[in-house]
């Protein structure tokens, strides 16, 4: 949901490995269509200010379940027991959550998401576009790499600068010159 802190940094990984995201503007999905570009990135769901403004009005999740056919077959099939071997009550708290207070406003993003699929299946039938991004992606994601992201953490949080640790079987220079370095704290005076 925009404007939340909803993902871990998997999704990064993903996109340095050239995997194309489909996503809201939510925690690192914000980071990676700014590094991959917007072009990139397959953009579904409100905005944080659109989120703000809906909840201020009230949310009331049931009615897109009631506006929109697909989702209250989605529903309606989910409730049956269809995909439970005929268990409909497996997955009644699920739907109880996304009828009655839906909290990362799955049921107002559901028409968009449908609409970026979509757009994502379309896009995957164009092998050249889809190969381009994905190259992008891996190319333009390098920022979260885990050596830059250490190397930023030594320089500005922990404030420590790189030292070499030799390994056992090897001499202090040859450590040296093997470029494998590790975090020294600074003294504080």
């Amino acid at each position: 949901t925009a404007g939340l802190e909803a993902s871990g940094t998997g999704n990064m990984k993903f996109a340095m490995n050239g995997a194309l995201t489909i996503g809201t503007l939510d925690g690192a999905n914000v980071e990676i269509r700014q590094e991959a570009g917007a072009e990139n990135f397959f953009l579904f769901g409100l905005t944080a200010p659109e989120v703000t403004q809906l909840k201020a009005q009230g949310y009331n999740p049931r009615r897109y379940s009631q506006t929109n056919p697909r989702l209250k077959e989605a529903m309606d099939l989910i409730a049956s027991g269809h995909f439970s071997q005929g268990d409909s009550d497996l997955f009644q708290p699920l739907l109880d959550k996304l009828l009655q207070s839906d909290p990362f406003m799955l049921m107002a993003d559901y028409q968009s998401y449908v609409d970026c699929q979509q757009t994502v299946s379309q896009t995957y039938r164009d092998m050249d576009q889809w190969t381009r991004m994905s190259i992008l992606n891996a190319a333009r994601t390098g920022k979260f790499s885990s050596d830059r992201s250490i190397q930023d953490y030594c320089d500005t949080i922990w404030q420590v600068e790189p030292f070499t640790v030799p390994l056992v079987s090897q001499t202090p220079a040859a450590a040296a010159s093997s470029g494998k370095l590790i975090c020294k704290l600074n003294p504080v005076h």
